[in-house]
């Protein structure tokens, strides 16, 4: 403990539970610091998943469709994942089943560049699936 104080550092205990206790000579805001860096690096480094969403109709024509797939395309190749869902407005909830073709449908046009996450599933009104983009 001298030894740090007259160095103007801290000595950090280590290893408490070796047998001696393992004590290092730092200064300990300095490497709280670095250690707060590092973290930052990691962090930055970190991929971030970034999830785009496309909505479809339960009556969408096919020039639309190809539009929307188009733009599907293009966010898999950035990375991106892909949420496509078909939204029913009042009565068209009875087009379940259309909107569960058309999902497998866009599931089936991307399947060169992205594989499905999650399958068809309805949640409320909606009908969900996210689609991966391929290594």
């Amino acid at each position: 403990m001298d030894i740090a104080k007259d160095l103007g550092l801290d000595l950090v205990e280590i290893s408490p539970n070796a047998s001696p206790p393992v004590c290092k000579i730092i200064d300990y805001k300095k490497y709280l610091y670095e250690q707060k860096k590092k973290q930052k690096e990691i962090k930055a480094k970190s991929a971030k998943v970034i999830i785009k969403e496309i909505r479809l109709g339960p009556n969408i024509d096919d020039h639309d469709f190809n539009f929307k797939l188009k733009h599907a395309q293009k966010f898999l190749q950035d990375g991106a994942k892909v949420k496509v869902d078909v939204f029913f407005k009042g009565r068209s909830i009875i087009y379940k089943e259309k909107g569960e073709i058309i999902l497998l449908r866009f599931a089936q046009e991307l399947e060169e560049f992205g594989k499905v996450e999650n399958l068809p599933k309805m949640e409320g009104k909606r009908m969900i699936m996210i689609i991966v983009p391929k290594k």
